[in-house]
């Protein structure tokens, strides 16, 4: 489900508008993140912007360089230091108010008014979630540090995907941990000696979403 053809189709459905408030943010991260993923972006974006400029009943403006050059700026002559596409919106991860949900294993959830559920994830160094899958997609973007499963290792910049036909086991590297953007489309399901009880678990706290 990890593949290259899936991520493709998520930065295309970015670069076309077609995404909602949560995807739209962990793309921008990912391509704040990845260079090689903004450089497909640039690509998608330039196709798209020809095809528009070819539709018969859009009139497309023409301007001089001019018009751009002498735009009132809102910078007052300050230098604006550009900040990644979360940290504008919830500030530096050291201020943030983490949900404990078991030891090593934190979270915090973004005020998106979405179908998606977006959410922060700190790992410990060597904490692991129990085996797992999804009813529906699952997004990782990794921010800090790294993790590993059954499939590979993920740092800064990576990002996997995955569905209701993978089950893994992600363990947060020794040595730093590591901090996840996360997007699920569905409820969580789990494996092994205690899956049955977060599962009852699970069920239970979608009644309070």
């Amino acid at each position: 489900m990890n593949t290259s053809a899936q991520k493709n189709e998520l930065i295309f459905d970015y670069s076309s508008g077609n995404l909602g408030e949560a995807k739209s943010l962990f793309v921008s991260m990912y391509l704040h993140l990845n260079s090689l993923a903004a450089k497909r972006a640039s690509i998608f974006e330039n196709i798209l912007a020809e095809n528009f400029s070819k539709l018969s009943d859009i009139a497309p403006k023409n301007l001089k360089y001019t018009d751009c050059l002498n735009t009132p700026s809102n910078n007052n002559s300050k230098t604006y230091k550009l900040k990644n596409p979360l940290s504008r919106l919830i500030g530096d991860f050291n201020t943030i108010d983490w949900k404990s949900v078991y030891k090593g294993f934190k979270e915090y959830s973004l005020p998106f008014k979405d179908h998606d559920a977006v959410k922060l994830i700190k790992m410990d160094p060597g904490t692991s979630v129990p085996l797992h899958s999804h009813n529906g997609k699952e997004y990782i973007l990794v921010l800090e540090g790294s993790f590993c499963d059954e499939y590979g290792e993920y740092n800064k910049g990576d990002m996997q995907i995955n569905d209701q036909n993978i089950k893994h086991n992600p363990t947060a590297c020794k040595k730093n941990g590591c901090i996840c953007l996360s997007i699920t489309e569905n409820d969580v399901v789990f494996f092994g000696n205690f899956g049955s009880l977060l599962n009852l678990v699970t069920f239970v706290k979608s009644f309070f979403k």
